[in-house]
């Protein structure tokens, strides 16, 4: 009996780790130059492929609380932004999701390449890297307990 109450909980401390080591979940995104929460984005896995949609934004009361993206392009186009995909289609290389033209600004509507992957020393930071060739902007998330 006490070998399988071991066994038990080996394996719930490995899944517990292994759960904290993805970067699926609900993610505060930090505004890289004020530092203040902008959004939370929910992450998912579709068919092997990372998805993020935005599930809540953060507004000042003067801001407008549930805007539309009226630059976004495509099917975005005259969309709410909350509820909106704006991370599509990341493909796994190794510790980090990566894609082209992958992640979208619904600020001023256009598609940035885009890299992601979990902070080497805090599984509850996540680096989310938007780039077009040389020049890039990284963020900071930080995961929603």
């Amino acid at each position: 009996m006490k070998k399988i109450l071991v066994l038990l909980f080996v394996f719930s401390m490995s899944l517990n780790l292994s759960m904290a080591q993805s970067v699926v979940g609900k993610w505060k995104t930090i505004d890289d130059e004020t530092g203040k929460v902008k959004s939370i984005v929910e992450l998912s896995i579709k068919d092997g492929k990372l998805y993020g949609k935005i599930i809540k934004l953060f507004k000042a009361p003067s801001e407008e609380q549930d805007p539309i993206c009226n630059v976004c392009p495509g099917s975005r186009k005259g969309k709410k932004v909350v509820g909106m995909t704006i991370v599509t289609a990341l493909e796994k290389d190794g510790e980090e999701w990566e894609g082209d033209d992958a992640i979208l600004d619904p600020k001023n509507g256009k598609l940035y390449d885009c890299k992601i992957w979990l902070d080497e020393d805090h599984s509850n930071i996540l680096n989310v890297r938007g780039y077009i060739g040389f020049f890039f902007r990284t963020q900071i998330w930080k995961r929603v307990k």
